[in-house]
């Protein structure tokens, strides 16, 4: 990489986590309150507060310390401007730190007080949040850009000034003290729900990935990566998809995992013959999919549990397929860039056949069932027979003997070296060799992944598990390399481990210091939203533009997350798009006859909100990734956006088809077909949206690959002219529909009634069991719904306050019409069958122009 490139890559390093010098008297200190932050936050996820009764927080108190922590490290960590002195901290930065950390320890200090006089702040009280206010937004300017603070002053000017809005988006106003105490007096504002989430579960997380990262993993990936696949047309570039996309997985921010992955992988795409346009272009394609990738997700996961009502395992189920299948289609589109290229592979020292390469993937999926059939019911079995908390004492040791089995595997081949030189385009790293050297790293996202899925644990507790086994691995694999090794170094490599280890924790802390802003300041918008009623009035203003019809809804909402999503972090975009455009797919689409579950709403304007990352004229992603490329940001952002057509289409379709969220699915034999429809789906519209397949298509094949395409996303559609997919029954039959239902189903129903405005809803709202036991009414009131019935009618009494049903905009007084059930007609995916058969015949054309091509004249 050049050098040019190289200290763009640094800039915007520095602009995600700062870029100040932290080896002066200063900076150590400031390294000391980065290396408290994450010790904090590990003490308030362990349990040893509650056994030694100490030092134990409630969430409203961990959540103003660590907004304090967040702001005086903003401003210790991040220069006023560019041309300010990086090299050193000055004492203004720090005094505006400490009052800005005060700000936030006012309330810890004064909690008790605050809460008694809720509603009637003092003066001081008020002048405090306001001071607040004023420095979380210049920490914000400092840490994040001005994107996120215009998105904010914005927000509160027109809290402020509703009166004098057009009529459509017109409020009352709101005085000084109204605001400041909303915004950051109560929950409803700064400190609400996505602060929550940054505090409890996405410190953590980050954690794990900074330690990861310290010890290797995100070397170890690359190398592992480019092993698989380097020897493919366009190989290291389908690696750096691959390396990306497990880089992304677990990091907060697609600019960061651009120019952290993007250094190595741009210059290595370059070398073997892709334009630095779209070498750029495909990192920033992979870096922003990582967002949309469990299970971090950019925080965003964990923010959906809360606003969206269901486990964080449901999360992520909810958001695998249309992530993989994503990621399948890049690295496809990837081959055929090489093929428009004529790219080779590069050799393989060892060339194994078609058998015996299918005789390892074989080998190595049946190992990988053992082995999740081995923690799933061995940890059950354990605790049957030994009872207590033995069975955990012993997996523990299992979990460690494993580890220090896979250390002694790795110590019989080299390390992996931190740079790019073993990576030659002559030659291969051996997969064997590569794959075994740090097998070991696997072992904490195992315990993550048996803590989430075996034992339903919460996000907090699973993260802090992996984290604590992590930390172990990080402290001792280098010595036990070293012991396997019979080598003499035991105490340098002891120093080692522990250097990594005080690394891992101060670089998880510097990428949380941009989170925990990023979510504070997203909280101002939450805030203006419950102040202001906007939500209502955003429902109106897309219904005015789209003239009600449902396509141009989706459209208009598709395009406003766009462009709230332009220069915003992961975890504000998400917060902004879904408080904002959420409720409005949800209200519109139920007055248009569209009902879905309320995750397929929020997957569907987050995954708009990421897309800003590349598209241009704001494209940060692009900009970073630019910046180590040395092209034109505008042409790399234009490039990766059309690239990212494939995961733009992808919300369209699971509005339409929730079985691509895993929603409805009846069985493996289901299962199994949608997994292969989506995947074909997704190549087949990729092949078309790059005019490209085994030759050039014709524009002909363009339009019958899309038609192809869109069949295999939605067999609905023509299907559902035939065969109509739902019928209305009366609500006197509710009883008896909601008593059949078993815990996971949906159930539609038709609900009328009348705003507080006064005009009459009439929709059709979905709501999911989630209590399998009980009466109906029993059944209903965990959905949220209390009803009444009088002269026939079922009438809404009561409506639990966060429940599904109030999500879904039921409200006291509405009446229950009707309910929407399926009706008994052939499956839709015979609708398959004529398109796959279509798309066989004109792969058979292709190839037979292909092989006139190939014909030497």
């Amino acid at each position: 990489m050049s050098d040019s490139g190289s200290s763009n890559a640094e800039e915007f390093i520095g602009s995600e986590i700062g870029n100040r010098d932290l080896t002066s008297a200063l900076g150590k200190c400031v390294v000391t309150l980065l290396i408290a932050w994450s010790l904090f936050q590990l003490w308030y996820a362990s349990p040893l507060p509650f056994m030694f009764n100490i030092g134990i927080f409630n969430e409203s108190q961990a959540k103003y310390i660590h907004l304090s922590f967040a702001l005086m490290l903003a401003f210790s960590l991040f220069p006023f401007s560019k041309t300010a002195s990086s090299s050193r901290i000055s004492i203004v930065d720090i005094i505006l730190g400490v009052i800005a950390a005060s700000t936030a320890l006012y309330l810890f200090i004064n909690r008790d007080a605050l809460v008694e006089r809720v509603g009637l702040p003092t003066q001081t009280d008020v002048a405090i949040a306001v001071v607040g206010m004023v420095m979380l937004l210049e920490a914000t300017r400092r840490s994040l850009g001005l994107p996120l603070v215009v998105v904010s002053v914005v927000f509160l000017t027109y809290t402020f000034a509703g009166q004098y809005m057009p009529d459509v988006i017109a409020h009352k106003g709101a005085s000084l003290n109204k605001v400041a105490s909303h915004q950051w007096l109560t929950s409803e504002g700064v400190f609400g729900v996505a602060l929550g989430v940054s505090t409890s579960f996405v410190f953590l997380f980050v954690l794990l990935g900074s330690l990861l990262d310290k010890a290797g993993a995100g070397n170890y990936l690359i190398k592992v990566s480019f092993s698989l696949l380097g020897h493919m047309r366009g190989g290291p570039a389908k690696a750096a998809v691959v390396a990306s996309g497990l880089s992304g997985i677990i990091s907060g921010s697609s600019i960061a995992n651009v120019v952290t992955t993007g250094t190595f992988t741009i210059p290595l795409m370059k070398r073997v013959g892709f334009p630095g346009t779209k070498a750029g272009a495909i990192e920033v394609a992979a870096s922003t999919n990582g967002q949309l990738t469990p299970p971090i997700m950019g925080a965003a996961a964990f923010l959906m549990v809360e606003y969206v009502g269901i486990s964080y395992l449901e999360v992520i189920t909810h958001a695998i397929l249309p992530s993989i299948i994503s990621y399948i289609a890049l690295v496809f589109i990837v081959h055929l860039e090489a093929l428009k290229l004529n790219m080779q592979g590069i050799e393989r020292l060892v060339k194994p056949t078609l058998a015996q390469r299918m005789l390892v993937w074989a080998s190595n999926i049946l190992i990988l069932l053992v082995l999740a059939a081995i923690v799933f019911y061995g940890s059950h079995f354990l605790e049957s027979v030994l009872g207590g908390s033995l069975p955990y004492l012993v997996l523990f040791l299992t979990a460690i003997a494993s580890y220090i089995a896979l250390v002694k595997v790795a110590a019989h081949y080299p390390d992996l070296e931190d740079d790019d030189d073993s990576i030659a385009l002559d030659r291969l790293p051996e997969v064997r060799p590569t794959v075994l050297s740090g097998l070991y790293f696997a072992v904490p996202i195992i315990v993550l992944l048996w803590a989430l899925a075996v034992k339903q644990y919460s996000p907090q507790q699973s993260a802090f598990y992996a984290v604590i086994f992590l930390i172990l691995i990080v402290l001792t694999h280098h010595p036990l390399r070293a012991f396997f090794r019979n080598e003499t170094s035991l105490g340098h490599q002891w120093l080692r481990g522990w250097t990594e280890f005080v690394g891992g924790l101060v670089t998880g802390a510097r990428n949380m210091v941009g989170i925990g802003i990023a979510t504070a300041a997203a909280g101002v918008i939450v805030g203006t939203v419950t102040l202001t009623g906007l939500g209502q009035m955003m429902t109106a203003f897309v219904e005015f533009i789209s003239g009600g019809n449902l396509l141009l809804i989706l459209i208009f909402t598709a395009f406003i997350c766009i462009v709230l999503g332009m220069g915003l972090p992961t975890t504000a975009n998400y917060i902004v798009v879904s408080t904002l455009m959420a409720p409005v797919i949800v209200s519109l689409g139920a007055e248009n006859g569209l009902v879905v579950p309320l995750i397929a709403v929020h997957m569907f304007v987050f995954y708009f909100g990421i897309l800003a990352d590349d598209t241009p004229p704001v494209g940060l992603a692009a900009f970073a990734a630019a910046a180590i490329s040395g092209d034109d940001p505008i042409k790399t952002g234009v490039q990766g956006f059309m690239y990212d057509i494939r995961t733009a289409i992808l919300p369209f379709m699971f509005i339409f088809n929730t079985k691509l969220l895993l929603i409805g699915i009846d069985g493996v034999w289901d299962l199994l077909i949608t997994i292969f429809s989506a995947v074909t789906a997704i190549l087949v519209f990729s092949a078309a949206t790059q005019g490209y397949w085994y030759v050039k298509t014709k524009w002909w094949e363009i339009i019958l690959l899309l038609l192809i395409s869109f069949v295999l996303f939605r067999p609905g559609f023509f299907w559902d002219e035939i065969y109509p997919p739902t019928q209305d029954v009366p609500a006197s039959e509710l009883v008896q529909a909601v008593e059949s239902m078993e815990t996971g189903q949906f159930i539609e129903l038709n609900v009328n009634g009348e705003s507080f405005n006064g005009d009459a809803i009439k929709k059709t709202v979905s709501l999911q069991l989630s209590e399998a036991k009980g009466t109906a009414a029993e059944r209903l009131e965990s959905m949220g719904l209390v009803l009444e019935l009088q002269d026939q009618v079922w009438l809404v009494d009561q409506v639990t306050f966060g429940s599904p049903a109030e999500k879904a905009g039921v409200s006291l007084g509405f009446n229950i019409d009707g309910i929407r059930q399926e009706t008994k007609r052939p499956p839709k995916e015979l609708a398959f069958i004529p398109v796959i058969l279509l798309l066989i015949f004109m792969g058979w054309l292709q190839k037979g122009r292909e092989r006139k091509e190939l014909k030497p004249a």
